[in-house]
């Protein structure tokens, strides 16, 4: 049976399965479960009687229809009847993943006069004569809107809010799980940017933050400047920046292992989206020595007609020796190649054609722009979103950290300082003494990295306000193409 795709615990299915009471049985199972190209988890016996063993199978598969197969190769052997299948994602999403619990005790009537009537009014008014005071006395010191108009949900595209919600839940676990943040989503019925901004506009006296997820290009640019200017609470578009601080982490570990500097390196780019430009946007500003972008249009160069303002402005600042041609002929002699749009675009021969001590981070997700296997052939460090493979980039490493910090600092904006500050925080989490070519980004479940990450933040938003700057580029444009989304980015979520 060829597998394409690899394995993972996003498609683990559980087989409850009577097998004839022989000593092969259970090797039988994990032998066809193997041959048929997933990994068995976990078995155990469920009961038995003379005759017959009743066992749960548990295995990873690599998508529903790899399932399926599977299934039908065990009810295929002889002796074997299976009796159910449970998709364990499914089973995990019963219900929703997230509630609210209330932080105080509620046991008798003085407990209930004093969280609610009478006694909660004497709190409202203090906040009406001083609204600041809100921050303090309610949950807006620790809540932030998880906020989707469900455009653009993960690589699935515009599925609409109902079935984005799953993916908020998941956005609003992560934030309490890793950061101790309160977080709840918003799901919004239109697509409409002014609509999108009065009613965020309209909520935001509840929330600390606003974290914009899965809104499709150009109305995510559109969305999150206008919020910027009306709110005084941070705005926050996790699919550009989240990624973009995770991104430049794991790439100044990355050339720490190969011995290059920043300001030395070609970069190619694949994707010119939300994602892809900000993370340009964060090289640039760090000196990166050279960027080829590439989207559907091609190599972005000087000269390139009928480009939109986003791309115009990747053109102009990219791009230094006006490269032209396809992705793979960019790739010759590059030392680092960044992934955020479509799977399979290239090969382990394209890999092979990099510079030495190359450094490939293919972010599509589920299936990345290279085989990480392939890669690996050829590369010195290969990073990916997928958690089944070393170097998982992953926004869950910046988000709840940086929104902790921000809510501590009682931040009134993001700004790009946040972003290095949290980066840096990210990369010198993994130590000197642990960094090698598959250990470039610390683990989603250390403990050290979201504190880490909130402290770098809070300590950047009490510092001196910088200069102002120029205009630093697409992300701050109010109108940018439909064309420069990319299909994919790195989870999100």
């Amino acid at each position: 049976m060829a597998i394409t795709r690899l394995p993972s615990a996003g498609f683990s299915i559980t087989i409850r399965i009577s097998v004839t009471a022989d000593a092969s049985a259970i090797g039988r199972l994990t032998t066809c479960v193997g041959e048929a190209g997933a990994i068995v988890t976990a078995l155990d016996v469920v009961d038995s009687d003379p005759t017959t063993v009743i066992v749960d199978l548990t295995c990873d598969t690599a998508d529903a229809t790899h399932a399926d197969q599977v299934v039908e190769a065990l009810t295929a052997l002889d002796g074997v009847d299976v009796r159910k299948v449970s998709d364990r994602t499914f089973l995990l999403h019963l219900g929703g993943k997230i509630e609210v619990s209330p932080k105080v005790s509620l046991r008798n009537r003085d407990e209930l006069s004093r969280a609610y009537t009478p006694g909660v009014a004497r709190v409202c008014l203090a906040i009406a004569e001083n609204p600041a005071d809100a921050r303090r006395l309610t949950i807006k010191r620790n809540t932030v809107a998880v906020v989707t108009d469900g455009s653009a949900v993960l690589g699935l595209g515009n599925i609409g809010p109902a079935a984005a919600l799953p993916v908020m839940e998941g956005k609003a676990a992560l934030f309490k799980r890793f950061g101790g943040v309160d977080a709840w989503p918003v799901v919004l019925d239109t697509q409409d940017p002014d609509e999108i901004v009065s009613i965020v506009r309209a909520i935001a006296p509840g929330y600390g933050g606003i974290n914009l997820e899965d809104i499709a290009a150009p109305r995510c640019f559109e969305i999150e400047n206008r919020l910027r200017e009306l709110l005084d609470i941070p705005v926050f578009h996790d699919d550009q920046h989240g990624t973009a601080i995770c991104v430049l982490a794991a790439l100044t570990n990355a050339l720490r292992v190969v011995g290059k500097k920043l300001a030395d390196v070609r970069v190619v780019v694949s994707g010119a989206g939300a994602a892809g430009t900000a993370i340009m946007k964060l090289l640039l500003r760090q000196g990166v020595g050279d960027i080829i972008a590439y989207d559907r249009q091609g190599a972005l160069h000087r000269g390139l007609p009928d480009l939109n303002p986003a791309w115009q402005w990747l053109a102009e600042n990219t791009n230094a020796g006006g490269f032209s041609g396809d992705l793979r002929a960019a790739l010759r002699g590059a030392d680092v190649f960044i992934g955020v749009s479509a799977p399979n675009l290239l090969t382990g021969d394209d890999i092979a054609t990099m510079a030495p001590d190359s450094i490939v981070f293919a972010l599509a997700n589920p299936d990345p722009e290279v085989d990480p296997r392939e890669a690996r052939k050829h590369a010195a460090v290969v990073a990916t979103g997928r958690s089944d493979q070393p170097n998982q980039i992953n926004n869950v490493l910046a988000f709840p950290g940086v929104f902790r910090g921000m809510l501590d600092a009682h931040a009134e904006e993001f700004t790009e300082e946040m972003a290095i500050a949290a980066a840096r925080a990210i990369a010198d989490a993994v130590g000197a003494e642990k960094l090698n070519p598959t250990v470039i980004v610390p683990s989603v479940f250390d403990p050290r990295v979201a504190p880490a990450v909130a402290a770098a933040v809070r300590a950047a938003a009490q510092a001196p306000a910088p200069p102002p700057a120029a205009d630093p580029g697409p992300a701050d444009l109010p109108e940018i193409a439909a064309e420069a989304a990319a299909p994919a980015s790195p989870l999100s979520s």
